[in-house]
């Protein structure tokens, strides 16, 4: 600092902790479930991968999971948290399909959090619990509302956009 210069201030952000949070939705029945976990582990998305097979679609045969390439985001994780005779019944349910590296922007799930991100966590939010009150309220008034995600992106868009992914013949 100089006389006749202006004062400077220098800003010194505050981390006040973090969360990880786990979302799978059902796009064309407007339907999300979010969770809010203290950290990201394969335990926790395991843990979410049950509660999605035994109580969310309890009757159903097979369901299929589009899911990013997150290192946590694996059949193996089922193995990790649960006994094998569990996650082997687990992973029975399921059909997996992975978002092309690089590709988030293909899975539906990144456009709740987006609008989970400018709807409901546009501020800080210093405690665990409140964030798990204020995202379990925005999910059941989106829910409620069935709010559905208009994709519109489609395989002739994805020819285009991922054409090093299709075999040339």
């Amino acid at each position: 600092m100089r006389p006749g210069r202006h004062a400077r201030v220098d800003y010194e952000y505050e981390r006040k902790g973090v969360c990880h949070q786990l979302v799978m939705c059902e796009p064309l029945r407007g339907w999300r479930k979010v969770r809010v976990t203290d950290r990201r582990t394969a335990g926790d998305f395991a843990e979410f991968i049950r509660e999605l097979v035994d109580e969310d679609y309890p009757d159903a045969d097979k369901v299929v999971l589009v899911v990013d390439n997150l290192n946590t985001h694996h059949p193996a994780c089922l193995y990790e948290r649960f006994e094998p005779v569990e996650a082997h019944r687990i992973a029975s349910k399921l059909e997996w399909h992975y978002t092309p590296e690089h590709g988030s922007w293909l899975n539906v799930a990144e456009i709740e959090l987006s609008a989970l991100r400018s709807q409901c966590l546009n501020r800080r939010i210093h405690e665990i619990d409140r964030m798990r009150k204020e995202v379990a309220a925005w999910e059941q008034d989106r829910n409620n509302c069935s709010e559905a995600i208009d994709w519109r992106f489609t395989t002739e868009d994805a020819r285009i956009k991922l054409k090093r992914l299709y075999p040339k013949l």
